[in-house]
């Protein structure tokens, strides 16, 4: 624990985005468990959403407060308030909106200067964080919210460019030097690799940031990812401390209803239905907080739930193009008792939970992977965009404790064409049989290893203490300067 009389002061700066706010937002909690004051900067859509998860925290009697500044939307042309609605309006806004995070550098430069915090966390899109932090004498860490396997994989593509190296979209390509065996297309490559303008500028300004910060940190574990860890320290050269998986620092039930927004069921009347069920026989499907699907897409992933057979819980967001009336006809009907829709959020972690979820059918996001794996449930992947190929590698092929419905193609935001017989035999596939007992039996092996990697002398418990030691020598060092 710190000197309860000059506790490390760390500030954390998050992305307005939801799946990069909710797992720092653990991490902070991480490090106040662990005697540091925290400082959560971020707009006031964001600190009223997670004004709950707060009140929370300061119960226990850590120290975690917030200081507000306002996201520059009318300066960029954004619409007021679109943080409080959906991820949809960033994404279809991109370069209004990476010029609103470089106008937030004044505004946050201000606020650092006036607390003088020992150290800045800062999400990975903030490239101006390292002169920052370097203006002020203090170390930056980088946070991006993505798997250690995918950030290696990234940077090997980037160094060797074997995308460049075959004829079509379509045809496959190894990606040199990593451990194992990883192939992909270049229908499966992000946007800013096959040369998006926006997306090259912002991603490598960042980059670079990245590599001149004090280091970065990992929502994972070693035992997880240990090839990719030593791969990303030792041949990458960088410094790294994995101190996940972050979500499981909420044990109690309160602390999983009050993670990210508020739900569109009663927590209540979520258990109570998944409490009516056999344990590992509800297929949980959902596919994080961007991901739209068409109506289309929608009836086929419908239909081949109806046709599994199998109990399943659904979390479905707006429709695309604002398509309401999508169900087949009947279909809740049939399903009642045997299906539960929800439409809006949903508390993934309290559900994922309960021991009557045997499967769960993913975009394979890192947060939903790894809440996936911390669960012990079997994973079918589907995938749509951002890192999401590279974290199915690692769920399929490495850890083998899911299989992908066979999506091809990186499609950033909207999710289609995937026909109800894969959907039904994907589903199927994951629930019943020895092949399924064997993927349950992996994921409950890592789940516990998750477990125990957090708990006192495990691999992420001691990184996070090994991370704040050397903040806390730092700190020392820069006062003899002065």
């Amino acid at each position: 624990m710190e000197n309860e009389r000059n506790p490390l002061h760390i500030f954390f700066l998050p992305l307005p985005a939801h799946g990069h706010m909710i797992p720092m937002m653990d991490i902070a909690k991480m490090f106040a468990t662990r005697g540091a004051k925290i400082t959560i900067i971020t707009g006031p859509p964001y600190a009223t959403l997670f004004s709950k998860q707060i009140e929370r925290v300061n119960q226990l009697g850590l120290e975690f407060q917030i200081q507000t500044v306002k996201f520059p939307s009318a300066e960029v042309g954004m619409p007021e308030g679109w943080e409080s609605t959906d991820a949809v309006t960033m994404s279809q806004n991109q370069h209004k909106f990476a010029k609103g995070l470089i106008l937030l550098r004044e505004p946050v430069l201000h606020i650092l200067e006036e607390h003088r915090p020992d150290c800045l966390v800062a999400d990975f899109f903030f490239a101006w964080a390292t002169d920052v932090a370097a203006r002020l004498k203090i170390p930056r860490l980088t946070f991006g919210g993505e798997s250690i396997i995918a950030v290696c994989a990234r940077e090997v593509i980037a160094l060797y460019q074997p995308h460049k190296g075959v004829s079509s979209d379509s045809e496959t390509f190894l990606v040199p030097h990593l451990p194992g065996e990883m192939k992909l297309t270049r229908n499966q490559l992000a946007d800013h690799v096959r040369q998006v303008e926006t997306d090259v500028l912002i991603r490598g300004e960042a980059s670079e940031a990245e590599l001149k910060s004090y280091g970065s940190i990992f929502n994972s574990f070693f035992e997880l990812e240990k090839d990719y860890a030593d791969y990303y320290r030792n041949v990458l050269g960088r410094k790294a401390w994995h101190i996940g998986p972050v979500s499981l620092c909420n044990s109690d039930t309160a602390d999983k209803v009050v993670r990210g927004k508020e739900a569109s069921i009663s927590s209540h009347e979520c258990l109570r239905w998944l409490d009516s069920k056999r344990p590992n026989s509800v297929i949980y499907v959902c596919f994080g907080s961007m991901t739209r699907f068409s109506s289309q897409q929608l009836v086929e992933i419908a239909k081949g739930l109806e046709a599994s057979q199998q109990d399943f819980l659904w979390i479905v967001k707006e429709v695309k193009n604002e398509e309401q009336d999508w169900l087949p006809e009947g279909f809740e009907e049939r399903m009642d008792g045997k299906g539960l829709i929800i439409r809006g959020w949903a508390p993934q972690v309290l559900i994922l939970d309960h021991e009557s979820v045997g499967g769960f059918v993913t975009h394979c996001g890192w947060n939903s992977t790894l809440e996936g794996v911390c669960a012990g449930v079997p994973l079918v992947t589907w995938l749509v965009a951002a890192e999401q190929f590279y974290n199915e590698k690692l769920v399929t092929q490495v850890l083998k404790i899911g299989l992908d419905v066979g999506v091809k193609q990186w499609v950033r935001l909207f999710g289609d064409s995937v026909k109800s017989d894969r959907v039904e035999e994907a589903v199927k596939r994951v629930r019943v049989g020895e092949e399924a007992e064997e993927m349950r039996r992996r994921a409950k092996a890592l789940a516990e290893m998750a477990r125990g990697a957090v708990e006192e002398g495990g691999s992420s418990w001691s990184d996070l203490g090994a991370l704040l030691q050397e903040l806390r020598l730092q700190r020392l060092a820069s006062n003899k300067k002065i």
